[in-house]
């Protein structure tokens, strides 16, 4: 079992649904990088999802576009995020999954990636452009240095792909829970308490539910489904809103605690 997979068990045995939190990498500088993971780690979230600021987003919604935007005008690159992990590594007690592009894992050199990780303490790893039929290159480079690759499964994949990218997949499924980009969502498709049967009638692993999930009821919901959720855009607004009270009451939704989660 690897470490971000067994994080995630060690959570749910407990009876409590896994929380990861999506943060843009240099939102607000890069110094802020720091205190932020440290900050949702003393919350006891599962893991973290680390954004690299790209470009190109093709998967993200206004929010974490907008994040991505300030992020790279502060001057944020793939390599200056893998220095700042790397300098307070040890005082990171969670996994960390990063969630870039192709682009520039290709850019940095795929094996020269995977040390950076290393040193960086990540465990995981989200390449949404990169389809199931590409991924074998990436998870024959990280899976010798401990890192898993974690595949997205989306609503509209035929039985067939999802039993297959579930067998792929690594640490856990990415179950998304809409047709489109991130951002938030007043309304789900009718369907997903099948779908998300489906996908844990074929994992061997956990399957958290993401895209979409912005408030307290949306995580006790979504995470009903499945193991636990993945949130960005209310997360990624309410740092940048300086609203750690929102993220408390995200965090606390995970654990059945919704009188905690009164925003």
């Amino acid at each position: 079992m690897t470490t971000l997979q067994q994080a995630i068990e060690q959570t749910t045995v407990t009876g409590n649904k896994a929380f990861i939190p999506y943060i843009m990498a240099g939102d607000g500088g890069l110094e802020t990088l720091k205190p932020t993971i440290l900050q949702l780690q003393q919350m006891d979230v599962t893991a973290i999802e680390v954004g690299i600021p790209f470009t190109d987003p093709v998967a993200d919604g206004p929010t974490i576009e907008q994040a991505g935007e300030r992020a790279l005008a502060a001057g944020v690159t793939l390599r200056k995020v893998f220095e700042t992990l790397a300098s307070f590594k040890e005082e990171i007690h969670v996994p960390l999954v990063v969630m870039t592009y192709f682009n520039p894992v290709l850019a940095y050199g795929l094996e020269a990636f995977a040390e950076a990780c290393v040193a960086g303490g990540v465990k995981g790893l989200i390449v949404p452009d990169v389809p199931l039929e590409e991924s074998t290159i990436l998870r024959e480079t990280l899976n010798p240095h401990g890192i898993d690759l974690v595949q997205l499964v989306s609503l509209t994949s035929p039985p067939e792909r999802i039993a297959r990218i579930a067998a792929a997949s690594q640490g856990f499924v990415y179950a998304v829970t809409v047709n489109g980009i991130t951002g938030a969502r007043t309304n789900f498709a009718h369907d997903l308490k099948g779908h998300f049967a489906h996908l844990r009638e074929v994992s061997h692993i956990p399957v958290l539910a993401g895209f979409g999930i912005s408030t307290p009821e949306q995580v006790v919901s979504m995470g009903a489904l499945g193991d636990g959720v993945i949130v960005g855009s209310a997360i990624v607004t309410a740092l940048h809103e300086g609203n750690l009270t929102k993220v408390e009451a995200l965090v606390s939704a995970s654990k059945g605690d919704l009188e905690k989660s009164t925003l």
